[in-house]
């Protein structure tokens, strides 16, 4: 007998490709199915594939050497991540253990052809057989390789055509509105396939609050603090198969929330394919990654007009354009800092949003742009004290809210008013469903039988904790009637109307926050242009309103020094002429403060010593004693810090910093009473000094300046 004739064996004949070498290492049975509905619904063909081992005993394989992998039960085949079966499989025909492969079909193998054609590749290598219920294949064999290649190509286009066929079913019925998605909570679906409102009051009561809670507080967390300081809860229904679509109560949290608001179900439409997979974006072995979200109008299915709403489209879209201001690169939702134009105010010159910083323990606020130095490298934009500007825009605001005074009187005690009865729905419902329970577990534990104590015990119990759950809403009910939902008095509701019609006063009230004062801003304005102009203390302010209206103003900001004013020739003019007149600077001061002239910090008004001082530095006079230097005996080409810092053009802290590198030679002489710091430097040392001064840093090369500043439109 000669390997590879067909031999004999056990009633069958061993195909001419098995060989003796072969027999001799381990023949593996790998089985597979996509999943775990298959392999509890579709028994058949497991047993079939286990079946496999018969064939390998068939072909001469004694039973102790055929390996069953099984371990990619409910796996799919599409891709090797996760299928630890397959893995195995290839891990011991690299390791020469393996002398045939058996598997139903290719499909059961692998349904890629890059995982397909890799296994084929060891196969061939190691001179591993694969087998299947149509024969044996050599790997290693040109004819069997291209069969082998066609039957897994067969496999992955296989694959493609069924998924491609069952998705164009589910987008067919998608365009029609049938296919059938999970409701969200505050809907129920019912086994004719129709979506309706929970029929639950209590749970669409909670749903219709939650989005006028939206509408009065316009962020999430805001509404999430609401419900948890008023103790209530979501309806969820169950979707376990013990207790499916039974009521739940659930406590609130952020993500529910944003798709409660983003959820385009709640305006009445009808949304298939709002979300798609970038694979560009998506990570290697996380299927979840690379998925983004589309605007619903920009979804493959858009049906409006086709679920029960609890919302109409017009105010779910407002809801989605506050969720997207929110957002920090938008603007933001309001804060608790003091600056009032957080988020709403741009850089008149290049455009950016300028941002609020803060000092002295957070009292103090600046409005800055650094988006341009930050972002590209160019030269710092601006930046101005916020309190003259959110001054300005505080009496502008008023300004325009003084007609509707009386209406936002009516309408705060309106709110009050409807706030207080929608929380006191909700705590009736709330004990109305407690009341149920407890004549519930009554009416189970009445029909109980007497002698059966072991069923009476646990009703018994649960009567019990009914009733306790009872009593302790009912204990809260009262603590929160006494607290928040009593009635406002007829003297109480003239206080708010009263107060709310001196607009100035609620304004600058104690109990009116930073934050409602920034929201009340961002619901008449869209934006503020903020314009230094050429660095003085002249500011451009253009408002944009709500409604399209601009209109421009003119703002003096308070700077650090006088040479900085735009009047700071002519003042010094009106100074120098008054003096010249013969007047004494406490009488130019006067003068100078009745003509309406202004110190640089704009908090006072000028005095004596600060018209000595400004006509000092000016130059118009000279000052009467003179600080007298002492003598210093110095040798040739010897200077003091301050005299060689000037010489070169630089701070005095760096001369200090070349002196301790060695760069600068120095010595301390005495000078009158105290000590004094000689340095030597000649004229070649000065030179080298002032060429090491002028080359710039490479860090600090930067872009030509920003020449042409952008002055938008203005109307008055």
């Amino acid at each position: 007998m000669i390997d590879g004739d067909l031999v004999p064996h056990r009633g069958g004949i061993i195909p001419e490709k098995i060989h003796r070498q072969h027999r001799e290492r381990l023949a593996i049975v790998y089985i597979r199915q996509s999943t775990v509905q298959q392999v509890e619904r579709h028994q058949e063909s497991t047993r079939l594939q286990y079946a496999l081992v018969d064939r390998a005993i068939q072909f001469g394989w004694p039973r102790e050497t055929i390996v069953v992998i099984d371990d990619d039960l409910g796996r799919s085949g599409s891709t090797i991540e996760g299928r630890l079966g397959f893995q195995r499989l290839v891990a011991e025909v690299g390791l020469g253990n393996v002398g045939l492969v058996l598997g139903v079909e290719m499909s059961r193998l692998a349904r890629s052809c890059r995982d397909w054609h890799q296994l084929l590749e060891i196969c061939a290598l190691f001179d591993t057989l694969i087998a299947d219920v149509d024969g044996v294949y050599d790997p290693s064999s040109y004819n069997d390789r291209l069969l082998l290649g066609l039957k897994g190509t067969m496999s992955e286009a296989e694959l493609h055509i069924l998924k491609a066929r069952m998705l164009e079913g589910r987008k067919a019925k998608a365009r029609r509105g049938e296919l059938s998605k999970a409701v969200p909570m505050g809907y129920l679906r019912r086994p004719s396939g129709e979506v309706v409102l929970d029929p639950d009051e209590q749970a669409q009561a909670t749903i219709r609050l939650v989005f006028d809670l939206f509408d009065r507080l316009r962020t999430i967390g805001k509404v999430l603090r609401y419900l948890v300081e008023h103790d209530i809860r979501l309806p969820v229904r169950a979707r376990g198969r013990v207790r499916k679509d039974e009521l739940e109560w659930h406590r609130p949290n952020r993500p529910t929330l944003q798709n409660l608001f983003a959820n385009p179900t709640y305006a009445g439409a009808y949304v298939y394919g709002v979300r798609s997979t970038d694979r560009r974006r998506q990570k290697a072995g996380r299927a979840g990654t690379g998925r983004r979200s589309l605007r619903a109008e920009e979804a493959e299915v858009f049906l409006p007009d086709r679920m029960p709403a609890y919302i109409t489209w017009d105010r779910y879209q407002r809801n989605q354009a506050q969720l997207q201001s929110n957002r920090a690169a938008w603007g933001g939702a309001p804060r608790a800092g003091s600056a009032l134009l957080s988020g709403v105010i741009n850089c008149g010159r290049c455009g950016m949003r300028m941002t609020a910083q803060y000092n002295n323990n957070g009292h103090a606020a600046r409005y800055v742009c650094m988006s341009m130095k930050s972002n590209y490298g160019e030269p710092f934009c601006q930046s101005l004290t916020a309190a003259p500007l959110d001054a300005l825009m505080t009496r502008l605001v008023l300004r325009a809210l003084e007609p509707a005074a009386l209406e936002a009187s009516l309408a705060l005690a309106a709110d009050l008013e409807a706030e207080r009865a929608a929380l006191d729905v909700h705590w009736q419902q709330r004990l109305e469903r407690a009341r149920y329970e407890v004549e519930r577990a009554r009416r189970q534990y009445n029909a109980c039988e007497p002698e059966n104590r072991l069923v009476a015990r646990s009703l018994e119990r649960a009567w019990e904790e009914a009733l306790a759950e009872q009593m302790h809403l009912e204990a809260d009910y009262e603590r929160v009637r006494r607290e928040q939902l009593a009635e406002p008095s007829a003297a109480e509701l003239s206080a708010i109307r009263s107060l709310a019609q001196d607009l100035p006063a609620l304004w600058r009230a104690e109990t009116t926050t930073q934050e409602e004062r920034q929201t009340i801003i961002r619901l008449l304005l869209v934006r503020v242009l903020v314009e230094v102009i050429h660095d003085t203390e002249q500011v451009r302010v253009i408002c944009h309103w709500h409604g399209g209206n601009r209109t421009l103003h003119q703002l003096m900001r308070p700077v650090a020094r006088l040479t900085t004013l735009s009047t700071y020739s002519r003042l010094v003019a009106r100074a120098a002429d008054l003096r010249r007149d013969g007047h004494n600077f406490a009488e130019i001061a006067d003068t100078l403060n009745r003509e309406g002239w202004r110190p640089a910090k704009r908090r006072d008004t000028f005095s004596a010593p600060m018209v000595h001082h400004l006509l000092i530095r000016a130059g118009v006079i000279e000052p009467k004693y003179r600080r007298r230097k002492p003598h210093i005996e110095r040798q040739p080409d010897e200077w003091t810090t301050r005299e060689l810092a000037e010489q070169i053009g630089v701070p005095e802290p760096t001369l200090y910093t070349w002196i301790q590198k060695g760069r600068l030679r120095s010595r301390f002489v005495r000078a009158g009473s105290g000590r004094a710091k000689l340095v030597y430097a000649d004229a070649e040392t000065i030179a080298a000094l002032k060429a090491i001064r002028a080359r710039p840093a490479p860090w600090r090369r930067l872009p030509p300046p920003f020449t042409e500043p952008i002055n938008p439109t203005t109307e008055s």
